[in-house]
């Protein structure tokens, strides 16, 4: 056995045991105070509510272990159960050439991930979200909404791809470098182009129309010196009875998107305060931070990638027959991921920091106790577990812990 093959062996099933043990420690965390909530939220969210988001996030839990188990399977059959051989094998007969064959190992390599995870997303949809009360698509908006997506990837996928490919066989020993660039400016035009573009494709964006709503908003926009391109509502009840809010795109094409049910399940000084909050990531230039991060991250990571590709055991060592571009490509798509695990509490770390930091800018903008009732709301309407495990928390949540959120919140307030 291959150095390379026993190292990833190791990883695999270390990163699925670890991510087995965190879900388990979630679920006991979850099970244990089932019959009587946290304390500071008694007064807030009943016991009917809090045992129903224990249910909900035992039932996500249980098809979570699922998806890990299914994922590894997934994985050892496409490496080094030879699944690629198979799939190169079968499109190098077709005659496409090094390029389009390339390409078309690639995109047929996430087609086919998405149709072995199709039976999953079915049950999370039409059977835990419309179980605990939150589905609201229907069958064929559902098969929609997939076959758009599908349609996207096609349009946006392809030609990023064939320019990636070009560059691995054209561009010489630096070809990473070039890649790169492509990258960060596919990256930068998909932020400025999804408002306008992409997300219109999946739902309806109407201009905010309350108009003492949109004036207190925009009061509280020149206070922060925001300029955006409009306060926009979402129907995202036409699928989900959940309630979210958030910034898109950049420049001249910055929105503010509610959902429709947010607005429905907040008062007028918690939706201020929850787009206080929202504010706080800009005036804090996370989005800035978290961009450069990426650039560095991926800079590295095609570095990486370049220089695997030049070594014959990256391919063998994988269960792969011969050494191409698209090949490559492929491999570290799926390898990355399996040592990237081990990594991922230093990400959330930094996100739950970053939020930290906009809760206090919110504090600061508005009473905190308007943003703490509208978080309380937010997780009773959304059915969040108000008892994480704190290692599950770790590794996985970018958000802080439910109390511990609110315990730091309650800390701003002066009288």
């Amino acid at each position: 056995m291959q150095t390379l093959t026993a190292l990833f062996l190791i990883a695999v099933v270390a990163g699925l045991a670890l991510q087995l043990w965190l879900v388990g420690r979630q679920a006991a965390h979850i099970i244990t105070p089932r019959n009587a909530g946290p304390e500071a939220f008694a007064d807030r969210i009943t016991l009917q509510d809090h045992q129903k988001a224990a249910s909900y996030s035992l039932a996500r839990l249980g098809v979570e272990r699922l998806d890990l188990v299914l994922s590894l399977v997934v994985l050892l059959a496409w490496t080094l159960g030879g699944g690629l051989n198979w799939l190169d094998g079968a499109i190098s007969a077709l005659g496409l050439g090094p390029l389009w064959g390339g390409v078309a190992l690639i995109i047929g390599t996430v087609l086919i991930g998405s149709l072995i995870e199709l039976p999953l997303s079915i049950w999370r949809t039409f059977g835990i979200e419309q179980r605990f009360g939150f589905n609201r698509t229907t069958a064929a908006g559902f098969i929609k909404d997939k076959l758009l997506g599908v349609l996207l990837t096609l349009v946006l996928g392809v030609p990023l791809i064939a320019v990636i490919l070009w560059l691995m066989t054209g561009a010489g020993v630096y070809w990473w470098l070039w890649a790169w660039l492509v990258w960060m400016g596919f990256s930068l035009f998909i932020t400025w182009a999804y408002p306008i573009w992409i997300a219109p494709v999946f739902n309806t964006f109407k201009p905010l129309d309350d108009a003492s709503l949109r004036a207190r908003l925009e009061a509280l926009l020149q206070r922060c010196g925001f300029r955006s391109n409009g306060m926009f509502v979402m129907d995202g009840s036409r699928r989900s009875a959940h309630g979210n809010a958030y910034f898109t795109g950049f420049g001249a094409n910055k929105r503010i998107v509610f959902f429709d049910t947010l607005l429905d399940g907040l008062s007028t000084d918690e939706v201020e305060a929850v787009l206080a909050h929202e504010l706080g990531h800009f005036k804090r230039r996370h989005i800035v931070k978290m961009l450069a991060l990426s650039a560095i991250m991926s800079l590295l990571g095609l570095a990486l990638l370049g220089w695997l590709s030049q070594q014959a055991w990256f391919y063998s060592g994988l269960g792969v027959a011969r050494a191409t571009p698209a090949l490559a490509l492929a491999l570290f798509m799926f390898v990355l991921p399996v040592f990237a695990i081990f990594f991922s509490p230093l990400m959330a770390r930094l996100s739950r920091r970053h939020e930290f930091e906009a809760d206090d800018f919110a504090a600061e903008q508005t009473d905190p106790r308007h943003l703490i009732s509208g978080l309380v709301n937010m997780y009773r309407d959304n059915a969040s577990t108000l008892t994480p495990d704190p290692l599950y928390s770790a590794f996985y949540h970018s958000h802080p812990p439910a109390p511990v959120r609110i315990a730091h919140l309650s800390s701003k307030i002066t009288a």
